[in-house]
């Protein structure tokens, strides 16, 4: 054939073209189809087609096939929502809808499903289900029918009434055509998980088809037998239809899904009956589905431990995609208490895959298992396993390892050396990968451990020896040595000189905030070691440090120099003293690794775990920091009716304040922060010339008194705060969306308070969500007096953080500050709402969505008394619901979350199991974040 010039196509084209335009309009259906088929293609070239839609559309009414198939095929294509043709198209759609032609029908329903657009679904989403549901509608169309409504649902669920039908649709499971069964299947799953209340039915007949598929040989299903395995593709989504709903309750049902669950699994340890990839494609997925089933049940011990040793077999399959999906199934079975010991059994094979892993997304998952099966009777294996891929780890996934090592080492650590020798070596490590909650996390432990004090200043010490070392080991080293170094300088080999000159050695390496950090501790060296206080005045004297670019760090050497200089041993000692423990509240390394992961991640698994015991700073803390013994108060009236606090601290108040001041707050045990060590007058955040000394961040004490601040979730009234100097209590009420809050300061000295400053601070993220407007107080306050601030608040939206309340006063010339948080929680503007049995469970079903649920299993941390938990549930702000739920041991609530921009429903229920001591909280709520904060609130009330 002979070539043709691009000028010579381009002319053909336009003749083409020109004689479309100029033919005659009483064209026959043969050429009309022709013609509009070439425009067709010709817009799939690429050229705009603006004329011949009408003869189209007029194709549709064509009673031959051809014809209309081509008809719907341009209107599909070509045809958008916003034409001047969509009612003719609509009324030829409705025709070929109502001629009963199955044919006909069947293209009209590919046509709708095709442009799915909101018009189309308001045309035809009613007429869709009854030609669905209808007695006579063929087999072909029913499958047509269940898609395109399938599809209309899908881009416009609100134009898609539930009716009549949705009770009849679901007895299509029991169709005599697989076809229709597993379209029927595909629509249903998508209805449920938006109403699952409408489909509860379909359970009991999905466990009929699925026991009548997998028990059923490969020749019973010849036309939907694949490769040797029966109607797999069905098999899977009635697997994911019931995955919408909880185990059934009809023990019968019960039993005959169990038995098809066992089925799946033996078939999967059968002998292939075929080599080929298409038989074992198949015959995993139902095996995979099956078992996201059951873990989604995790409710069957058997089932569970079965899974997971299938699993377990997958884990040194050839194939990388199992291996993969393995890892993953399993990251899940750790969290459940009857398979987390089976999963264990597996660790060998697991930190095989670690090392020898050619896909770095397969290894991310095995870092992933390892995480969460971990526990005290591995953790040291699993962290030096991680520790070792560390060194050759893809740099994409090491700042995660780093973050999952540090709390891992943090959470099961008996013998606290081994913490510390694991967080150096991870420093020396992955130096540029450990981020800054990481070190102010082991210089809190460390301060906090007076038994592990002097091994962490001989190790960093050694470690600092080192040629080369990580800035965030000069960090860490600067910072320990600062507070505990006299421990070791009684040794020749880290005499006070010694570890001044190693320190100062690091120093011109080093960034601004770090030489800060140094500078502090040479300070802090001049109140240790008064035998080299002159060597540090010389280095703070020297140009390099006086006349510095920096601003803070000439600030420092100029103030530190002159401290030196002019105080007196005394003030210095007072001054520079070790710092107290620091409050205990969670992690801020896990934090940051469920930031990074996000929610509902294998990062959140360590919070479902069964066995497993409290960090290391929980209940293995020292005396001095978790001590419980009550201090004897000072006889008083409780003027306020706020009640009694708990204590947080040993340490009695001194004798002096005793007579001095009514306590305004209560007349039982108070909560006393704790004493800096050799002061009176100091409390747990440094006075004015310790806060300038030491101001890096573990130094930046926020008393949230995480006991205190959880008590007030279900309470507004009560003692926030006590130390010996000042006592905080609030009174607080809430109306929907508006509150307004009474906070009382007391003064318990016999000495007035000055430059008294009161000061709500709220993040950025919180000022966009929260509104506050407090009113200014009296600057000063007379001994064993007290004065009351207001706070009016206004939630605008949803919020997840608390603000902080920032006091600074003067008190005997000492300047104090500290910080506690505002008890002011999501869950404040809860309106409790009454539901009868049906409603709520119709509600909780709408509510399906995964991303709209969030549950928590956790150990009862009180005695489970069902009265007390009444009342914490009603002081939550939720409606108790008597009555509602099947299980009468079981608590359900409902309200709704007012704020300025939107109202959020939620619904919660709460599941006790007394034998086991342990709860089942679930919540849902319209919006993800607001499930998983008022989660965090409640689980911690029990």
């Amino acid at each position: 054939m002979p070539a043709v010039s691009k000028g010579d196509g381009m002319r053909g084209l336009a003749v083409f073209i020109s004689d479309i335009r100029n033919c005659d309009k009483a064209l026959d259906g043969y050429s009309k189809k022709k013609y509009v088929c070439k425009l067709l293609f010709i817009f799939l070239l690429g050229h705009d087609i603006d004329f011949g839609h009408m003869e189209a559309v007029n194709l549709l009414s064509s009673n031959r096939y051809t014809e209309k198939q081509i008809g719907y095929l341009f209107i599909s294509v070509l045809v958008n929502s916003n034409s001047e043709l969509i009612r003719l198209i609509n009324n030829a759609i409705k025709n070929d809808l109502a001629s009963r032609n199955p044919t006909f029908m069947g293209l009209a329903l590919h046509c709708i499903a095709n442009v799915g657009s909101r018009e189309m679904a308001e045309a035809f989403a009613g007429e869709i289900p009854k030609i669905l549901v209808a007695g006579d509608t063929m087999d072909s169309v029913k499958q047509s029918a269940a898609l395109c409504l399938l599809r209309l649902y899908r881009t416009s669920p609100d134009l898609v009434p539930m009716g009549d039908w949705t009770s009849r649709v679901v007895h299509l499971l029991n169709d005599q055509h697989l076809g229709v069964v597993t379209a029927a299947t595909s629509l249903i799953t998508t209805l449920a998980q938006k109403n699952p209340e409408e489909f509860k039915t379909s359970v009991s007949l999905a466990v009929s088809r699925l026991s009548r598929i997998v028990t059923s040989a490969s020749t019973d299903l010849q036309d939907y037998t694949y490769y040797f395995v029966p109607a797999p593709w069905l098999s899977v989504k009635l697997l994911r239809l019931l995955q919408c709903y909880p185990p059934p309750e009809d023990p019968a049902v019960r039993g005959r899904l169990t038995e098809c669950l066992e089925t799946i699994l033996n078939k999967a340890q059968e002998p292939p009956k075929s080599k080929k990839v298409q038989h074992s494609n198949a015959k995993n997925a139902v095996l995979f589905e099956a078992i996201s089933l059951i873990i989604h049940h995790d409710s069957e011990p058997n089932l569970l431990v079965r899974a997971c040793n299938q699993l377990g077999q997958f884990l040194q399959h050839r194939e990388t995609n199992l291996r993969y999906l393995a890892l993953e199934s399993m990251c899940t079975l750790a969290s459940s208490e009857f398979s987390h010991e089976a999963v264990k059994t597996h660790i060998e094979t697991v930190i095989n895959a670690l090392k020898t892993e050619r896909d770095v997304s397969v290894r991310q998952r095995a870092v992933d298992l390892l995480y969460a099966m971990c526990d005290r009777s591995n953790a040291q294996q699993i962290v030096a396993e991680m520790l070792n891929y560390l060194e050759t780890a893809d740099y994409s996934i090491r700042e995660e390892i780093v973050l999952k090592v540090a709390i891992l080492a943090e959470k099961y650590a008996v013998d606290y050396t081994w913490y510390v020798d694991t967080i150096l070596n991870l420093i020396r490590i992955a130096g540029d990968y450990v981020s800054e909650e990481v070190w102010y996390r082991v210089i809190q432990i460390v301060i906090n451990r007076d038994d592990v004090q002097g091994y962490a200043a001989k190790t960093v010490f050694e470690a600092l020896q080192a040629p080369a070392c990580h800035e965030n080991l000069v960090k860490v080293g600067g910072y320990i040595l600062g507070e505990f170094g006299n421990l070791i300088a009684g040794d020749p080999r880290s005499s006070p000189l010694i570890q001044f000159n190693l320190l100062h050695s690091k120093f011109h390496l080093c960034s601004v905030p770090t030489r800060a950090l140094l500078l502090s501790t040479y300070i802090k060296f001049v109140n240790l070691f008064p035998e080299i206080k002159t060597t540090i005045q010389d280095v703070l004297r020297s140009d390099s440090q006086l006349k510095n670019a920096d601003v803070e760090l000439q600030q420092r050497a100029v103030e530190y120099l002159r401290l030196s200089t002019i105080a007196s041993t005394d003030i210095l000692a007072t001054v520079l003293e070790e710092m107290p423990p620091f409050p205990e509240r969670e992690s801020s390394i896990l934090a940051k690794l469920k930031k990074k992961k996000g929610p509902g991640t294998v990062t959140d698994l360590e919070e479902i775990k069964k066995e497993r015991s409290s960090d290391m700073n929980g209940s293995a803390e020292p005396a001095s920091v978790n001590a419980s013994a009550v201090s004897t108060p000072s006889p008083s009236a409780d003027l306020l009716g706020l009640g009694a606090a708990p204590v947080t601290n040993s340490a009695p108040p001194p004798s002096s304040s005793g007579s001095l001041l009514v306590d305004v707050f209560s007349d039982s045990a108070s909560a006393v922060a704790p004493l800096a060590p050799g002061s009176d007058d100091n409390f747990a955040s440094p006075d004015l010339a310790s806060s300038e000394v030491v101001s890096e961040e573990p130094a930046d004490t926020v008393h949230d008194a995480d006991e205190l601040f959880h008590k007030f979730v279900c309470k507004n009234n009560g003692v926030l705060f006590e130390n010996q100097l000042l006592q905080i209590g609030l009174k607080s009420e809430f109306r929907q969306n508006l509150g307004r809050m009474f906070i009382f300061y007391g003064n318990k000295t016999s000495t007035q308070f000055l430059n008294f400053t009161p000061t709500v601070i709220c993040s950025d993220d919180l000022q966009s969500s929260l509104n506050l407007q407090t009113k200014p107080v009296d600057p000063t306050v007379d001994g064993g007096a007290q004065v009351q601030q207001v706070v009016n608040i206004e939630c605008v939206s949803d919020f997840m953080e608390a603000p902080i309340l920032n006091i600074q006063f003067r008190y005997g010339g000492t300047f104090q500050n500290l910080s506690v948080k505002l008890p002011i929680t999501l869950n404040k503007f809860f309106q409790p709402t009454e539901m009868s049995s049906q409603d709520f469970f119709q509600r909780w079903k709408q509510l399906s969505n995964p991303k709209q649920e969030v549950q928590n299993i956790f150990k009862a941390k009180h005695p489970m008394d069902a009265e007390i938990t009444k009342a914490k549930i009603i002081g939550f702000g939720s409606a108790l619901l008597e009555e509602v739920d099947p299980n009468p041991a079981n608590f359900v609530g409902a309200g709704i979350i007012h704020t300025k921009t939107t109202q959020i429903g939620c619904l919660l229920r709460l599941e006790p199991n007394l034998q086991a001591q342990m709860y089942r909280l679930t919540l849902r709520t319209s919006k993800e974040a607001v499930s998983q904060r008022l989660c965090e609130l409640l689980s911690e009330q029990f």
